[in-house]
């Protein structure tokens, strides 16, 4: 066996994406109260009743004053707002315990904060159980930076560089890139910790989720850095990442980690050769496949590989209904002749597109609940670039129905993909 098919989840037996299958994407913080416990429980049994087979969301960490959970204030712990009783009672011994148990990053946190997570093990063990007893299983997300003042930073501030923050560089979109001012890890000194702090925020990913998105894939291979006094990113210069040498120091400890890497947007072959040899999938999102002058592009449904994961949409995206509404003429007319050629003809025409992604070969594919119920751009999780007026979408108590379920189930039926 060749060394990266050792590293091969595809080739070792213990990929989780062997099987067709579906999920829904939807924050905890989008819950009807927006936390863990009944309404958890009951999206859980709307997945299984829907088929779906995963359960997606967005880091669980505390978020930062916008709402973000991809700024959060550690890259270990979770947000006590997720928790169902905060007030449950938690006894010395079992805060001891919980130290012990997390030796590594427990001690970065205050000790006030360690009871919620003593709470919040609980709590997510409990929904976990739940959720496996159910068939469905759940996907984290992992951001690769921390958040800048983070408990992270202050445990460990010999792993960052000074004078320059993350961000990626200007594009068709963003003509002073984006500056998101993120630390950024000093890879040499990580190194010569044999990437300790990776590791073990590995082994705290595999705690939580049966599998796990990786943001920004591509800094792995090489970042962004801008200089710290800059205040947009075009000052910014490619430095070289780590490569897969702290993937490889986590399997070596932890065994085969089951990743989704996010390799959207302008992606080099080394990020392409990276990810396949570390045998984890990327991602492709319908949003990005009707587009006549890419006909080469990875997006497009004829030229999905089986190892990619499908997204109808991010939390980045609009909704499918708000997308649909902006598309440019060129964009509409491929989308519907490519519905007309696969004989969908539904009066949603963001169902028949979701029925046509389903077809896919990819092994997953991912929608948003947002579009599962139809709504628009009012119901958009995140504009980046943007400060204020994103994260504070919330389901309405009862919104996905039994008939949404069925709805869901045939397609997935449709597509082999029934959980």
């Amino acid at each position: 066996m060749a060394p990266d098919e050792r590293l091969n989840p595809v080739t070792t037996g213990s990929n989780p994406l062997a099987a067709r299958s579906s999920g829904v994407q939807l924050h905890l913080t989008s819950l009807p109260g927006g936390r863990l416990g009944d309404e958890a429980r009951r999206f859980v049994d709307w997945l299984a009743e829907a088929g779906q087979s995963w359960w997606q969301m967005l880091p669980l960490g505390p978020p930062d004053r916008y709402g973000s959970p991809y700024k959060a204030s550690s890259a270990f712990a979770a947000w006590d707002g997720f928790l169902e009783d905060p007030q449950a009672e938690v006894t010395p011994d079992e805060v001891g315990a919980f130290v012990e148990r997390h030796e590594f990053w427990a001690p970065s946190l205050p000790a006030r904060l360690l009871p919620d997570q003593v709470r919040f093990e609980r709590e997510w063990a409990a929904l976990r159980r739940y959720a496996q007893d159910r068939g469905v299983r759940l996907i984290g997300d992992v951001p690769i930076y921390v958040a800048p003042g983070s408990y992270d930073q202050k445990a460990w501030p010999e792993l960052f560089l000074d004078g320059v923050v993350a961000g990626v560089p200007p594009d068709a979109f963003t003509a002073a890139g984006q500056r998101w001012g993120n630390p950024i890890y000093d890879w040499p000194a990580l190194q010569r910790r044999g990437y300790r702090w990776w590791v073990e925020r590995f082994r705290r990913v595999f705690e939580l989720y049966d599998l796990a998105r990786i943001d920004h894939f591509r800094a792995f291979v090489a970042y962004w850095a801008v200089p710290a006094g800059d205040r947009d990113a075009r000052g910014g210069t490619w430095r070289r990442g780590p490569g897969g040498a702290p993937f490889r120091a986590g399997i070596a400890e932890l065994g085969t980690m089951a990743f989704i890497a996010e390799d959207l947007g302008v992606i080099t072959p080394p990020v392409t050769r990276l990810r396949r040899e570390l045998g984890y999938p990327g991602m492709v999102v319908l949003q990005f496949a009707f587009d006549p002058d890419d006909p080469r592009g990875p997006h497009r449904l004829e030229n999905h590989r089986p190892d990619v994961v499908a997204y109808t949409g991010t939390h980045d995206t609009d909704t499918l209904r708000g997308w649909w509404a902006t598309l440019s003429a060129p964009r509409r007319a491929e989308a519907q002749a490519a519905l007309r050629d696969a004989g969908l003809h539904d009066d949603d025409v963001e169902w028949g597109l979701t029925r046509l992604w389903m077809r896919s070969p990819a092994p997953l594919v991912m929608l948003q609940a947002q579009d599962v119920l139809g709504l628009g751009s009012e119901a958009r999780m995140n504009l980046p670039g943007t400060a204020g007026g994103s994260w504070r979408w919330r389901l309405e108590p009862g919104a996905l129905t039994a008939a949404h379920a069925r709805r869901l189930r045939a397609a997935t039926e449709e597509a082999g993909r029934a959980g």
